[in-house]
């Protein structure tokens, strides 16, 4: 049972309670005057009393009800416009803080950009395919000092085209513009600073070298790949290609 019947109901019963006690009391009135009033209207008088009580009774009860709902609606309805009104507030809040994310992450990608993206790979040394090839014809080159000029290539070391070739990628955002492709090289075992160990794009550095201009690969709907080809081809030392591509965002 909710509250407002409930309400309703206590309200009705007082109601009713004082309407019999104001019926007991017209009782003992119309006793008083039994002795003097005819028997029929003696009889009319308490029903008249008591239907008119019985009615009043009832309206103000249903009024009463009716009042009490109309109470709880309106607070209802203050409860809904509260509610909804928080909800908006909420989604406003959303939408800022989606925004200053937003804006937060464009500040760190272009802050990237600007320091550059890193990527590394270590190459071991080259192992020539043709090694045993290269040494018979060595061989077989022993007696003429001009033949063995003209051996492509000596036991053991490798050309360019033996090395196995290695890309390097950098994932940036996919409208970022490339400003610059550092490129780096510097012996596996070498403490140099990579300020020091800067190389060209297209041109040898000591049996190594990166390719002349860098690629751009697409990726996804939010970023690509800067990519560069590195290839190094000395059987002495493995090396260690590094390339940083700034951007701007």
């Amino acid at each position: 049972m909710s509250d407002g019947v409930l309400a309703a109901l206590i309200a009705a019963g007082a109601t009713i309670l004082a309407a019999f006690l104001q019926l007991k009391a017209s009782f003992a009135q119309v006793a008083s005057r039994a002795r003097t009033t005819s028997t029929r209207g003696k009889s009319r008088l308490p029903q008249l009393v008591i239907a008119t009580m019985l009615v009043g009774a009832a309206v103000g009860g249903f009024a009463l009800s009716q009042w009490i709902a109309e109470h709880r609606r309106a607070a209802q309805e203050i409860v809904t416009a509260e509610l909804r009104e928080r909800i908006a507030q909420m989604g406003r809040t959303q939408s800022r803080l989606t925004g200053a994310y937003d804006e937060i992450e464009a500040s760190v990608l272009r802050n990237i950009g600007l320091q550059g993206v890193v990527v590394m790979a270590s190459v071991p040394p080259c192992r020539p395919a043709h090694a045993g090839a290269a040494a018979l014809a060595a061989g077989m080159a022993a007696a003429s000092d001009l033949s063995a000029a003209q051996t492509s290539g000596a036991p053991g070391r490798c050309t360019e085209a033996d090395a196995s070739p290695v890309t390097l990628c950098a994932t940036i955002p996919a409208a970022a513009t490339v400003n610059d492709v550092e490129l780096y090289v510097r012996a596996a075992e070498s403490d140099a600073p990579w300020s020091a160990s800067r190389v060209t794009p297209g041109q040898e550095a000591e049996q190594a070298r990166f390719a002349a201009e860098p690629t751009e690969i697409a990726d996804n709907a939010t970023a690509k790949q800067v990519c560069e080809r590195f290839v190094q081809w000395s059987t002495a030392h493995g090396r260690v290609a590094r390339v940083v591509v700034r951007y701007t965002l």
